[in-house]
């Protein structure tokens, strides 16, 4: 059974100036290079009318990973590719929809995504959910990769709102 979660995140920052700053090139590359990982690069970027498409390569050590999770990655290191679709959904109101590959197991997430304006600033909700088809140990590798998921969404946006001015 997938497992999901709910991630939430306020800014003092209008919508308009969140989701531009999520969705910059320049700043996904430079995200990447402090939390990407081994590995860790923008593989594809394209703007289309109203919104953009990219998707990011990120690494986590196998050192950095519970057992659980580690028993079944062949060669060690976990390899994620993350495709982020983002479109304009009118004044201050930004939808997403993503999907995790992680390369070469049977673990996959797709998740929802929006940035609203709020009573003074905006926020940022990403609900997820996560699947993993392995007999038996399956729920526990879905909470270990949700538990991951949600600390890399907390320093990514902690990351990105440091870079708006």
């Amino acid at each position: 059974m997938p497992r999901s979660l709910d991630y939430r995140a306020t800014s003092a920052h209008p919508a308009e100036k969140v989701y531009a700053a999520m969705v910059d090139r320049d700043l996904l590359e430079q995200q990447l290079k402090h939390l990407g990982g081994p590995g860790a690069a923008v593989t594809a970027y394209e703007t289309e009318p109203g919104g953009v498409r990219y998707t990011l390569r990120h690494g986590i050590a196998a050192a950095d990973l519970p057992s659980v999770v580690t028993s079944f990655i062949p060669g060690g290191d976990l390899k994620i590719n993350r495709t982020e679709h983002w479109r304009a959904g009118g004044a201050g109101h930004y939808d997403g929809t993503g999907s995790v590959e992680v390369v070469g197991t049977p673990a996959t997430a797709r998740s929802v995504m929006r940035i609203v304006d709020v009573d003074g600033g905006s926020e940022v909700m990403i609900r997820a959910e996560v699947t993993v088809r392995v007999p038996l140990l399956g729920s526990r590798i879905e909470e270990a990769v949700a538990g991951q998921i949600e600390k890399l969404l907390a320093a990514e946006t902690e990351f990105t709102l440091g870079q708006i001015s």
